[in-house]
């Protein structure tokens, strides 16, 4: 419509023109000569509709485009104002995150004031047949040492720190092949020894071996370090028994442990630089 405008728009006035012209003419004509007078009617007759028709057309058109121009201007604020909205609420659900996250780390400090705690952020993951592994941001720098234990939010046991940069450091997860941790069950008081498991990485899970003979363990039986040595804290929570097995020689058993930290989902953990060596 806008080029019909655009390409017509001298004809139109042109028209408009006339006709004016013509209306201007009856109407002088209009006191001197009747028969004139009803000449210029019969003339201009179609012109009169014709300039009608356009005029109504046109201003149609005008209050058209008017309001399309209105509801695009308002839809426009409306994209606008659902965007804002949109953000917002990313951000609270990134603050609501970031507050768990913190009543976590105020949470675990009452309760391990044991423990020094570094806080660090996840930044790569690294799972492949030989190892599973994340990257921290959080190295020597901030007193981030190798050896030292990773746990999450609610103490239980990610993995220890294998190595250790300026502001970097690289944990084996607790299901790594390299894994080999004193152990303790919560309800017998068994020892044992929680290790990786070639076959068992994949499925995010560990053994639990070297258990005393006659050892009754029960499916869910909560499994912890045990701090034997010094070289771990006590008390942080490996996982549950999800099975309990027999060896091949059929002489000792052991257990399949579901980890407590969910490794897939973590986001944030807690490097221990110290700890207090329970006796």
């Amino acid at each position: 419509m806008k080029n019909f405008l655009k390409n017509n728009g001298l004809w139109i006035l042109f028209a408009a023109a006339v006709i004016s012209v013509s209306l201007a003419l009856m109407s002088y004509f209009s006191t001197s000569s009747a028969p004139l007078v009803n000449l210029v009617n019969v003339a201009v007759s179609p012109f009169r509709s014709a300039y009608t028709a356009v005029a109504t057309w046109f201003n149609d058109k005008q209050n058209y485009y008017r309001d399309v121009t209105t509801l695009l201007e308002e839809n426009a604020a409306l994209r606008k104002e659902i965007a804002k909205l949109e953000a917002d609420l990313r951000q609270a659900a990134d603050d609501s995150k970031e507050n768990e996250i913190l009543r976590d780390a105020l949470e675990l400090r009452k309760q391990r004031r044991d423990l020094e705690l570094e806080s660090a952020i996840i930044t790569e993951r690294a799972v492949t047949n030989w190892t599973s592994s994340l990257t921290l941001n959080k190295g020597t720098s901030h007193g981030v040492e190798t050896g030292d234990v990773v746990i999450d939010g609610t103490g239980s046991l990610v993995g220890v720190v294998r190595k250790a940069g300026w502001n970097w450091c690289t944990v084996l997860t607790l299901v790594d092949t390299d894994t080999s941790l004193g152990a303790q069950v919560f309800r017998t008081k068994d020892l044992g020894l929680a290790v990786g498991n070639f076959s068992l990485m994949e499925e995010n899970r560990l053994r639990l071996e070297f258990l005393p003979a006659g050892c009754q363990l029960l499916d869910g039986d909560l499994v912890q370090t045990s701090g034997l040595g010094g070289y771990y804290p006590s008390g942080l929570v490996i996982g549950t028994v999800e099975e309990v097995l027999v060896d091949e020689s059929g002489a000792a058993s052991y257990a399949i442990l579901a980890p407590s930290a969910d490794l897939d989902a973590l986001t944030e953990v807690f490097v221990v630089k110290s700890f207090d060596i329970v006796t």
